[in-house]
């Protein structure tokens, strides 16, 4: 057996305690909040409302990971054919709006046609990052009327600060024949990148988690206050101390480097780069269920405030009670860029007006909960810091032997399927160094 520490018990903490465990090592694994599940973690309140920290789904194709999850809830799961649009203007259209215009104004989608053919003909240049990267593709009107626009709300950050190394599927770029066809119906193939989702039946998303609790030792209310790698010690806020052979961590680098003891100054300043958003994530309950067809939404209004929208109670009906409907709104915010200036509840009613605004929330509507969860570790900024600061920070983990893992450890824009994944591979390292002493 080996000492083995790990820092964080969200799910890449859980994927590297399961990696360990198959092969004999039974891990610790700390967390200063209360309960285990890091960002998946799910809340229960009165009148039955159970609501995830922001929308969390499983979408995974890879079967190994489908078959491990869908173990852990006991085979006790929804699978659910997804549906999304997106609210502009005062106009509602199926996602993504970029091939399914239909329904917008008739001199808008004109120009973002003609702009788009002028786009797929024409060399844009140099792509410098993320804002030349979506002209390019869409053209002009498109780019700057939507990704532009809900990409700020959702990054806090101009596109033109942005790289493009996060997008992967997220932007789904269709030809001529696709964009013509969605202006003049909405009778299109669904080619969002998540088709169908799974989603447990009972307890909330972290239910994904059940099976591995058994699997570390889980400590919790134990907030890291200083690491020591040239001794192995993990100091705790209530004054406990750790001793390990290895450290696996997935809190994230902006927090985590000013723990450690020794950590060079042009690692300090690297780390201090690195942008991450704030999450504002306002729950309703309304006494309603017919709220929208659509199991999220994107809103690219500036005077609207959330980014998205999304509806618990349509994941699994055992996320409200039978005669109540649940509205999840992310407000966004950060640090760096866009400061939250006013308390999470004080959220709240700017929520409820913007909800009304664009008629997801009737003016009779009985609002019977409501709720604001502050998230202050939300998605990752991929700015134009990112990538030489993470190279350096990864860098001098490596150099002291501290394992890094999840969205906040490889400070990406992974998954929760990646972000298990994540966490058995910083596993795999250590067991790799058990295995060659």
């Amino acid at each position: 057996m080996s000492n083995v520490v790990i820092l964080g018990a969200g799910i890449a903490g859980f994927g590297a305690s399961y990696q360990l465990n198959k092969a004999g090592v039974k891990p610790t694994i700390y967390d200063k909040r209360s309960h285990y599940g890091g960002h998946t973690s799910s809340h229960k309140f009165e009148q039955g409302f159970i609501f995830d920290e922001g929308p969390h789904i499983s979408f995974t194709k890879i079967e190994r990971i489908q078959e491990i999850f869908a173990d852990s809830v006991k085979q006790e799961y929804e699978t659910i054919d997804a549906y999304v649009d997106n609210y502009w203007n005062g106009h509602w259209v199926k996602h993504p709006a970029q091939c399914n215009l239909h329904g917008l104004p008739t001199e808008v989608n004109v120009d973002i046609i003609t702009d788009f053919i002028h786009a797929q003909h024409n060399d844009y240049g140099p792509i410098n990052h993320y804002e030349d990267w979506l002209k390019a593709s869409y053209g002009d009107t498109f780019a700057e009327n939507f990704p532009m626009k809900y990409g700020e709300k959702y990054h806090t950050v101009p596109a033109s600060k942005m790289s493009t190394d996060w997008l992967g599927p997220r932007l789904y770029r269709p030809d001529l024949k696709e964009v013509i066809r969605g202006s003049l119906t909405n009778e299109t193939p669904f080619v969002h990148y998540i088709s169908h989702f799974r989603y447990p039946t009972n307890g909330g998303f972290v239910s994904y988690l059940d099976k591995f609790v058994s699997m570390a030792d889980i400590e919790t209310d134990h907030e890291v206050v200083e690491i020591n790698p040239k001794i192995k010690e993990v100091s705790f806020a209530n004054g406990k101390r750790r001793e390990y052979d290895h450290l696996i961590s997935s809190i994230p680098l902006p927090a985590l480097i000013p723990l450690i003891v020794g950590a060079p100054d042009d690692v300090k300043e690297a780390a201090s780069k690195l942008a991450c958003s704030i999450c504002v994530v306002v729950n309703i309950g309304i006494k309603r269920r017919d709220i929208s067809k659509a199991h999220w939404s994107y809103f690219y209004d500036e005077d609207i405030c959330f980014a998205r929208v999304n509806f618990p109670h349509m994941l699994s009906s055992n996320n409200a009670a039978k005669e109540f409907g649940s509205i999840q709104a992310e407000v966004y915010f950060s640090d760096k860029y866009k400061p939250l200036q006013k308390k999470p509840d004080e959220v709240i009613p700017d929520v409820i007006r913007d909800l009304k605004k664009c008629g997801l929330l009737k003016e009779d509507d009985e609002i019977v909960f409501e709720n604001a969860m502050y998230i202050p570790w939300a998605n990752i900024i991929f700015d134009l810091d990112r990538e030489s600061a993470v190279k350096t920070v990864h860098g001098y983990l490596d150099d002291i032997g501290i394992e890094y893992a999840g969205r906040y450890g490889e400070w990406a824009y992974i998954w929760t399927d990646e972000s298990f994944i994540s966490g058995e591979r910083a596993a795999e390292n250590c067991l790799k160094e058990i295995q060659s002493k």
